[in-house]
């Protein structure tokens, strides 16, 4: 009785990880005005930091949508990517710039789990200027082709029959990846044994290597390796199918009751950037984003084009980070200082 009770705290505390809430401050930030915004922008190269190494699905959609800025702006936008500390090193890097505009993050799932494994040296939602949402993903379960499972069934009865003997890989102690498997061992009643690494990119590379056997990761950088048979992707996250791979069922229809999770890409910069460049990101990214070629470039990753003021977002974002500490306290996840 006290595992089913565990496992319903976790499932109300993940899921639905795209919600709402924050704090008025952080939005408040958005409409800052500042002599600053007179000057004609971009006024130099616009920097998008991506806090991971190039491979993951923050890497991916920063480098669809920074050519289309460059094309509408007259002015380059370049994918800066600065990994390591699960992210916080390159989250630091843009809350620490200059609030000009021109050094932007392209924030995941990760930058709201973060609080609660981490102590920060940062205020994720009160340092921040939410620019917008762009996309919404699943993640997906992958493992080696040389696991002999073909589905989560089978996946969930192979590891409780080898407690501790198979590895999974994650991003990085605390990260979107790591508590997404975490919550998945919690619900499915299974024994993994955490391997972390630096992004996405390292973690599926060793994958695809057979040095780690399964992982749960976002759609965009594993679903190509599974349709090349270099990875056997078992089953999407989600409350339903992905469009882009109607044959996946969902980690609940593979038995595994109650397992829904989602997450999100978004664009933030430092705290008090000016109104009007808030704007001027924000209907740009709408834009971009809800383009027939970019919704289908997307749709290939596993992805959901996403767009809406910036408010809707830091409701999300807030709430997200509430959702994460839960699930952190219920899997027994030890901050780190």
């Amino acid at each position: 009785m006290k595992l089913v009770a565990t496992r319903h705290l976790v499932t109300a505390a993940i899921c639905g990880l795209v919600c709402q809430g924050v704090s008025t401050a952080a939005v408040a930030q958005s409409t800052t005005k500042s002599p600053a915004a007179a000057v004609a922008y971009p006024a130099k190269v616009v920097r998008i930091v991506d806090a991971f190494p190039p491979g993951g699905g923050s890497d991916v959609v920063a480098r669809l949508i920074a050519p289309k800025l460059t094309e509408a702006w007259g002015q380059q936008v370049m994918v800066e990517n600065r990994g390591g500390a699960n992210g916080i090193i390159g989250n630091e890097h843009v809350i620490r710039s200059t609030p000009d505009g021109h050094t932007v993050l392209i924030a995941t799932g990760s930058y709201a789990a973060n609080p609660s494994v981490y102590k920060l040296p940062y205020d994720p939602i009160n340092d921040i200027t939410v620019l917008g949402r762009v996309a919404s993903t699943m993640f997906v379960v992958v493992v080696h082709p040389s696991l002999p499972v073909k589905n989560i069934k089978e996946f969930v009865a192979l590891a409780k029959a080898r407690p501790g003997a198979i590895n999974f890989g994650s991003t990085g102690t605390g990260g979107s990846t790591h508590l997404v498997m975490e919550f998945f061992k919690l619900t499915a009643n299974v024994d993994l044994t955490h391997i972390p690494y630096k992004g996405t990119g390292p973690a599926v590379t060793d994958l695809i290597g057979g040095q780690i056997q399964v992982m749960i990761a976002a759609s965009a950088p594993v679903l190509p390796h599974a349709r090349s048979g270099r990875l056997r992707a078992l089953a999407v996250t989600g409350p339903k199918r992905m469009p882009s791979v109607p044959d996946l069922p969902t980690v609940i229809e593979g038995g595994v009751p109650g397992y829904d999770v989602t997450s999100w890409y978004a664009f933030v910069g430092p705290k008090g950037l000016p109104s009007e460049i808030v704007a001027k990101w924000n209907s740009d990214l709408a834009r971009i984003t809800q383009s027939q070629e970019i919704r289908e470039r997307f749709g290939a990753g596993g992805m959901e084009a996403v767009s809406g003021p910036p408010e809707e977002f830091a409701a999300i974002l807030k709430r997200d980070v509430a959702r994460w500490a839960s699930v952190v306290k219920q899997a027994g996840i030890k901050q780190h200082h």
